[in-house]
């Protein structure tokens, strides 16, 4: 054990030592506020640019109706058609919207000119314009008064409650799918991220004849647990720095946004009521608003999803990091290792693909229950389920068996470990990797 203790720390003071660990380090919650700021910053930088459309309107129907806003300007202009394009291509107007006389139940021919590509914003905007003209046109000609209608048209939300003998928490599935989504994606990111650095480091070590120096002081197993304990501690060391950095950076630009983001919400909802024609209505419920969410995010069970990331996250990192150490071991150089890859990362990878399809949508199901109880899936597909709520039964289940996986692929990986560290220049194929399980070394 001490030998280990001696290689873990090794491996730990080499990386956290470096430039590029703790330029990432202090990088990485500047990058995340900075997804937070631009945004937001480029959404409420106005416009300058002249948006003036020139409306020729043949059929007469929509002559001065067609409303003007902060970002665009309709301008009528006469006829015929080829007289105003050439105009047109003189001006510096933003389009051309030309109406020929149309038919209110299949209006076609309407065009909108412009010397460059039309934004998808102005097309939306001038077709609900449109629409909106049309429908106020048929509502007039049916006798149907709009205004009533309008107050008919009614928004349904569901408030959506856990309900359990302690009591009731209110939940947002946004939150909860959201809050399983980021933990199940570091610990995939995790693996891959330093599973490749124990490869790489091994195969390194092995080159430069380095490991024939120290396998004579130590055992392969000690090594290669060392190696993975201390790459192990790097990866929590600078998870943990990321969540303390982060939450000081959001919470700092967070503060001084609050107004920013508060303004944009509302701007957001007018468009959608301007959008789609609808009169405010006070016993509308408005969806997914910010106290909705802050209030689900309070419900949610974090100490235990906490202490489960770390758990999952550890166990999933060991359980491949000792495959990763054998893939390096076993081979030369990088080239070599695609063979060895792909039956490794398979399982990873597809647990993460599966697990936004049907475990998102069922985690109650038949799919993400085996997901979450096969160790080589577990840590992606629980952390997925735990913010839904997992029986204690599953948990310790999926828990116990990740343990047991551990050992049965360190096993397996020592045993590649001990023959592979000093086996050089020859191509390893997988009949010959089952042949040094059994060697006696």
């Amino acid at each position: 054990m001490h030998k280990i203790w001696l290689i873990l720390q090794r491996e730990y003071l080499v990386r956290v030592r470096k430039k590029s660990f703790i330029v990432m380090t202090l990088l990485a919650p500047l990058f995340l506020a900075a997804i937070m700021v631009i945004p937001v910053y480029l959404s409420t930088v106005s416009d300058t640019k002249d948006n003036t459309i020139e409306v020729l309107d043949e059929s007469g129907l929509f002559v001065g109706k067609l409303q003007n806003s902060e970002t665009r300007k309709f301008v009528p202009v006469p006829g015929p058609l080829e007289d105003q394009k050439i105009n047109f291509l003189t001006g510096d107007h933003t389009a051309l919207l030309y109406i020929p006389k149309v038919d209110l139940d299949e209006p076609a021919g309407i065009r909108l000119y412009a010397k460059t590509n039309v934004s998808i914003d102005d097309k939306f905007a001038i077709e609900s314009s449109l629409r909106k003209e049309i429908e106020a046109i048929k509502f007039k000609q049916s006798g149907i008064n709009q205004q009533v209608l309008d107050q008919i048209k009614t928004e349904v939300n569901i408030h959506t409650t856990n309900l359990s003998l302690d009591g009731e928490k209110d939940n947002n599935a946004f939150v909860t799918t959201g809050a399983g989504y980021i933990a199940a994606f570091l610990i995939y990111l995790f693996i891959f991220i330093y599973g490749v650095q124990i490869m790489r480091g091994v195969i390194e070590e092995k080159t430069n004849r380095i490991v024939e120096v120290m396998i004579s002081s130590v055992k392969p197993f000690q090594l290669m647990m060392g190696k993975i304990l201390g790459i192990a501690a790097v990866g929590l060391t600078q998870f943990v720095l990321w969540i303390i950095l982060s939450t000081v950076v959001t919470s700092a630009v967070t503060a001084q946004l609050k107004d920013e983001l508060l303004t944009q919400q509302a701007a957001q909802q007018a468009a959608q009521q301007n959008q789609f024609g609808a009169a405010p209505n006070p016993g509308a419920f408005k969806t997914n608003t910010t106290a909705e969410v802050l209030e689900a995010a309070e419900n949610l069970n974090l100490p235990l999803i906490l202490g489960c990331f770390v758990f999952y996250f550890l166990g999933g990192y060991l359980l491949y990091g000792a495959l990763f150490g054998a893939v390096g071991a076993a081979v030369d150089n990088e080239t070599d290792t695609q063979q060895f890859m792909l039956p490794i990362t398979i399982p990873l990878i597809l647990s993460f693909i599966v697990a936004q399809t049907v475990i998102t949508r069922h985690p109650d199901g038949a799919v993400a229950f085996w997901m979450s109880i096969i160790p080589f899936t577990s840590p992606i597909a629980m952390m997925l389920r735990i913010p839904f709520g997992v029986p204690v039964s599953e948990l310790l289940l999926s828990m116990a068996l990740l343990v047991l996986g551990f050992i049965c692929t360190t096993w397996i990986a020592a045993r590649i470990y001990r023959v592979g560290i000093l086996m050089y220049g020859k191509k390893i194929t997988y009949k010959e990797l089952s042949k040094w399980l059994f060697y006696k070394v």
